[in-house]
């Protein structure tokens, strides 16, 4: 399909100010279908230009894409322009977020209107964003960099990637569960922790991964022989075992975990923007991170703080 554009986006005193599209560069064409094999498509460096911007100090952000990888080879102001490094006026808490693809959100209009991006603009939050296509396992070194990095709130959106690659069963999902809050829990003993359970994705709801695109694009999950299913997780069931640990973890005397149920961010009754049947579309995120701000950090949720 046609490669995404890559878009900046220009945040000025917290407001999006501009959105700037650019093609240039390297393209990697990946068929979904054979993943391992990408095609490498060698391109031109572009530039990007922010012009007519309003007058006076502002603080300004540059965004990067989610659909792109940027190397930075110059950074140019007016000549006219007055640059002094940033002062934070008020102290912003910092939130780190971890999740899969649906948090990296590559199909997102720009950087700024991914979900996390737009929770943590209504909620006044610094954002990290450990959002990892594909890639959101359960692995120690995420928990360890998790463990280590500066963060007033954490929320942890789990179990997807595990549905797509068919990777664990209950047996192995619920301790590898355990092991990354107990390795988070190490330097974050008291940081708020949300458990976030995956989002609607119909064809595993009730069957087990892995999920494969089919000739129309959408993810779907096979049939296959009931011998070799026993002890696999579908998505019905993750969310039952996110609960459960945390229930458990609270009983523990953990009071500073919580849980919360993924379709109520994106359920079957939003499905129209579910292109492809597991990542939503950009008007789906948008939604998604509005729903996000009002049910972890309003008054009296779980991340709201003091």
């Amino acid at each position: 399909r046609t490669p995404r554009t890559a878009v900046f986006d220009l945040v000025c005193d917290g407001n999006l100010q501009q959105s700037r599209a650019d093609d240039s560069g390297h393209v990697l064409q990946v068929d979904l279908r054979k993943p391992t094999q990408p095609v490498f498509v060698a391109g031109q460096p572009g530039t990007v230009v922010f012009e007519n911007l309003p007058a006076g100090m502002k603080q300004c952000e540059i965004w990067l894409p989610t659909s792109a990888q940027v190397a930075l080879r110059k950074l140019r102001f007016n000549t006219l322009a007055t640059v002094e490094p940033a002062s934070a006026t008020e102290k912003q808490r910092r939130w780190v977020h971890h999740g899969s693809s649906i948090s990296h959100c590559a199909e997102a209009a720009s950087p700024y209107l991914s979900w996390p991006a737009i929770a943590a603009a209504r909620g006044n939050l610094d954002l990290l964003n450990l959002g990892l296509g594909g890639n959101c396992q359960l692995d120690q070194f995420v928990a360890r960099t998790i463990r280590d990095e500066p963060a007033d709130l954490i929320s942890l959106k789990l179990g997807i990637n595990i549905i797509n690659m068919d990777s664990m069963r209950e047996r192995t999902f619920t301790p590898a569960v355990h092991g990354f809050l107990d390795t988070i829990r190490e330097g974050k003993p008291d940081t708020p922790i949300l458990i976030v359970s995956p989002i609607f994705c119909p064809s595993a709801e009730t069957n087990p991964g892995p999920t494969l695109p089919d000739a129309d694009g959408k993810f779907v999950t096979f049939p296959r022989p009931a011998e070799i299913s026993a002890g696999a997780l579908t998505l019905t069931w993750v969310r039952k075992i996110l609960a459960k640990v945390v229930a458990q973890r609270q009983a523990a005397g953990d009071k500073n975990l919580h849980y919360l149920d993924g379709l109520q961010l994106f359920g079957a009754e939003d499905a129209s923007d579910l292109p492809d049947d597991l990542h939503p579309n950009a008007e789906g995120y948008i939604r998604m991170g509005e729903r996000f701000a009002q049910l972890a950090f309003a008054p009296g949720r779980p991340l709201a703080g003091i």
